[in-house]
């Protein structure tokens, strides 16, 4: 038995080949060890073939393929990336039969009439008048015996490109004749005094950078065009100042009204600042808050910081009694200890993401219905149509309902997870999924518990988005106290359109009126410039017709 041990243990250390003469002069109870020792060494390699394969096609799919984790529920199940025929199968009792020709053959479809009539309704309209002249209508009808019919109208949308004009304003000045009192007539509050600057152009700049993602160079290069020259350092001067003399009072107010919530998102992303005293490639972060996505009064709120600690989400949070929706970073879960009547809730879009994934990296539509993660999907996909049914219930009621219906599709789901745990490779993309809920458990379960928790974080996310998308095309932020400024701007951009207004006619109207109260030590005339107040200009708000964030 020493024997078979030494030369087991020479098989695995020194991985030793051995030769046909070897393995023939070879005993038996050799070649047996010989096997032994190498099955295990056989089994890790193929599971790391697998998680290797897995991840090219992971790979592959990210670079070339859909990006989009859409779900699909059909009959209380999932379908991801394909559609599912026997779910589609008509059913005993169904009633489905086999169609007509006539049902088949795709027809053009008839446009809705007046569509294009309530598209057009709320842009302003000229009138252009085409008739004849009476030289015209001499030829035409030479008895002189005619009527006109109504007018034949048709409608055409003209688009006016940018155009600027120089406003040079004539203050005049008074002087009694003792020439010692002198009075000016009344003139508007100059928006950063001294400069060129007015509340259009520098909504236009805003509006162009922080909503459309347009870097300054390129808004620079389009004034050009028109001949108009801006340079880039002025505007990021313009928007800094902006940011810090008059925005910043509203942010301040809309971070006291969001501690009136009892439910917040939160989340962060990275970004690199130039000049922040680190060597350069160092990660800085803008962590961002929401309201929780049922509110009707939305508030998003950006926060720059230089690292990832979890003092600034504690530092935040500070005083906050609610519910905060988060991912799996441990920095949000440490803070329940240290801040009482905090509570983090779980995000079931991270806990599905890597079953979406780990689908992604199998090829064949048929070998993914066969698969673990599959089976997750469904499950979750189950919870997350049952929890939409709910949506337009109030807070107690949808409580209620959860504890009655989701609560048996999550234990149930939960204890699957860990039942099948030991099937898959902890490495793999479904391991890594079943290691997420069983680590998450508490957090996923909140939601059971509170009819105002969402399931997800993804309100949060999209608010991000517009932040990611900006960040593609500048790449960096200069300075700290421009990402500052940018922190401001994006949660007023952000809240704008998160409450259905045109961010361009909101910032234009806010720099327009909050320079006239600098003076004010009573700051109530906020309450008429937040997102939501009805003494907003109607011009400000969006149409309900169109949903486009």
């Amino acid at each position: 038995m020493a024997g078979l041990s030494s030369l087991c243990y020479n098989c695995r250390m020194e991985k030793k080949v051995y030769t046909t003469d070897e393995l023939n002069n070879a005993s038996r109870e050799n070649l047996v060890g010989i096997v032994l020792s190498q099955q295990g060494s056989i089994a890790r390699m193929m599971e790391n073939q697998e998680l290797i394969m897995e991840q090219i096609s992971l790979l592959r799919q990210q670079r070339f393929g859909r990006h989009s984790e859409k779900m699909d529920v059909i009959d209380g199940q999932i379908s991801l990336f394909f559609n599912e025929p026997e779910a589609d199968a008509a059913q005993p009792g169904s009633g489905a039969q086999e169609p007509e020709l006539e049902e088949v053959v795709i027809r053009r479809k008839k446009r809705k009439k007046g569509k294009r009539e309530d598209d057009l309704k709320d842009i302003p309209v000229t009138v252009v008048e085409h008739t004849m002249s009476e030289d015209e209508l001499e030829a035409a009808f030479p008895d002189g015996k005619y009527k006109r019919l109504p007018d034949e109208v048709y409608k055409r949308l003209e688009f006016h490109p940018a155009s600027f004009e120089v406003k040079e304003h004539h203050v005049a000045v008074y002087a009694g004749m003792d020439n010692e009192t002198i009075i000016k007539a009344e003139h508007p509050k100059d928006l950063l005094r001294g400069s060129i600057t007015t509340p259009s152009l520098e909504a236009a700049i805003i509006n162009g950078k922080y909503v459309n993602s347009m870097p300054l160079y390129r808004m620079e290069q389009e004034f050009k065009r028109n001949d108009v020259n801006l340079n880039r350092q002025n505007m990021a001067n313009w928007i800094i100042q902006c940011a810090d003399r008059y925005l910043a009072v509203l942010y301040d107010r809309l971070y006291k009204l969001l501690y009136g919530c009892h439910v917040l998102q939160a989340d962060e992303t990275p970004v690199e600042v130039t000049k922040d005293g680190r060597p350069a490639g160092a990660k800085s972060y803008m962590w961002i808050y929401r309201t929780g996505k049922s509110y009707k009064e939305a508030i998003v709120l950006y926060e720059y910081q230089k690292d990832r600690k979890a003092d600034h989400p504690e530092e935040f949070l500070k005083g906050f009694l609610g519910v905060c929706v988060t991912d799996g970073y441990q920095a949000y879960h440490s803070l329940e200890g240290k801040t009482p009547g905090l509570t983090i809730a779980g995000c079931w879009a991270h806990a599905r993401r890597k079953y979406a994934e780990a689908l992604k990296a199998i090829r064949d539509k048929e070998k993914r219905k066969g698969t673990l993660a599959y089976d997750a999907l469904k499950q979750i996909g189950a919870m997350y149509k049952l929890d939409n049914e709910l949506a337009g219930l109030e807070p107690v009621e949808r409580q209620h309902r959860r504890q009655l219906e989701l609560k048996p599709l999550t234990d149930a789901y939960l204890a699957w997870i860990k039942e099948h745990q030991c099937e898959v490779p902890p490495k793999s993309q479904t391991g890594k999924a079943f290691a997420y809920s069983i680590n998450q458990e508490k957090y996923l379960r909140v939601f059971l518990d509170d009819g105002e928790v969402p399931l997800d974080n993804n309100a949060t996310e999209s608010a991000l988005r517009g932040f990611c998308i900006g960040k593609h095309n500048w790449r960096l932020i200069d300075t700290v106290r421009g990402a500052k400024s940018s922190a401001i701007i994006y949660s007023i951009t952000e809240t704008a359109k998160a409450n259905g207004l045109k961010v361009y006619e909101y910032v234009e109207h806010l720099l327009t009126e909050i320079p006239k109260h600098m003076d004010d030590t009573d700051l109530s005339f906020l309450d008429d410039l937040l997102p939501w107040s009805p003494n907003l200009p109607e011009r400000c708000r969006k149409s309900n017709k169109y949903e486009v964030k």
